[in-house]
């Protein structure tokens, strides 16, 4: 069919039929396209995987995964794009990804937003408390550009992963990062919904084995935990049980508990004690830094 064919059949179609059918074929040519983004967004992650790399040591003798953050600091151009890439999604388009997907992208907004938040005190930075906890407060200071607005982490990980019933799961706790030496470490690949359950499974076995904070001291009979279940423990709470007994369980192997301990704390019989949270910054040492 030739171009003026086309044209002559179109100005046919809007005589016979009228102007609603030709707003009606925009109408749905216009939603076709905004849909597009969903399908041609990279639901992989790969730059935010690419530079947790360049920024986090592959191995480490200590517990917590440090963050290079002058290494950060010299790739924020690189951040700054992943961010942009994550900012330029409608909520539209959001919604209409698989909710896994959804979910990897507000953890992975979150983790790297924080990092965004340290580098612009990085070096002068000792924890994130030094922002403040009244004006420029971390976590309330509205900095994420997220569907058009800006948005908190709090709003992020609140408002969205905890907020929201169908994002909601008790492990994002062990997925989101505060930039802190007492939080669960940061992983050195980004979240993606295929992968997802594994995924945060790993983190909360990764977080529960580490000694300076979870772990059960047979010489006292009690369960020592991260003031983290203290603070979220209607989260980890199971219908008919209050506190994370009965959901710690599942982890009896990482919190190093046997079977037989392992159904006390279901039960709710083991005492829990409480580690300290240090809100120092998770930052590399000098000497772990490429020359």
């Amino acid at each position: 069919m030739s171009e003026g064919d086309r044209v002559n059949r179109k100005t046919w179609t809007i005589a016979r039929y009228g102007l609603p059918l030709l707003l009606l074929s925009l109408l749905i040519t216009n939603t076709l396209h905004a849909v597009e983004p969903a399908t041609a967004f990279d639901h992989t992650h790969g730059g935010w995987t690419q530079f947790l790399r360049e920024v986090l040591p592959e191995s480490s003798a200590s517990s917590v995964q440090e963050v290079d953050y002058a290494r950060a600091q010299a790739l924020e151009p690189a951040l700054n794009d992943y961010l942009h890439t994550l900012a330029s999604i409608s909520e539209t388009t959001f919604m209409a990804f698989d909710v896994v997907d959804q979910r990897a992208f507000l953890i992975n907004l979150y983790n790297a937003a924080m990092i965004k938040k340290v580098l612009t005190r990085y070096p002068e930075i000792r924890s994130v408390w030094d922002f403040g906890r009244i004006f420029n407060h971390p976590f309330k200071h509205r900095f994420i550009s997220l569907f058009g607005k800006k948005v908190s982490l709090d709003d992020v990980e609140h408002g969205w992963l905890r907020g929201r019933s169908a994002f909601f799961d008790p492990r994002v706790h062990f997925a989101v990062n505060c930039a802190s030496v007492g939080c669960p470490p940061l992983r050195r690949s980004a979240y993606v919904g295929a992968t997802l359950e594994a995924a945060l499974d790993e983190q909360a076995a990764r977080f529960l084995s580490d000694r300076t904070k979870n772990g059960f001291v047979r010489q006292t009979m009690q369960l020592r935990l991260s003031p983290l279940f203290e603070w979220y423990e209607e989260d980890f709470s199971l219908e008919g049980q209050a506190g994370p007994h009965a959901y710690l369980a599942r982890f009896a192997k990482p919190l190093g508990l046997s079977a037989v301990e392992a159904e006390a704390l279901g039960k709710g019989e083991l005492e829990i004690t409480w580690s300290t949270y240090d809100w120092s910054l998770n930052a590399a040492s000098i000497e772990t830094k490429p020359k």
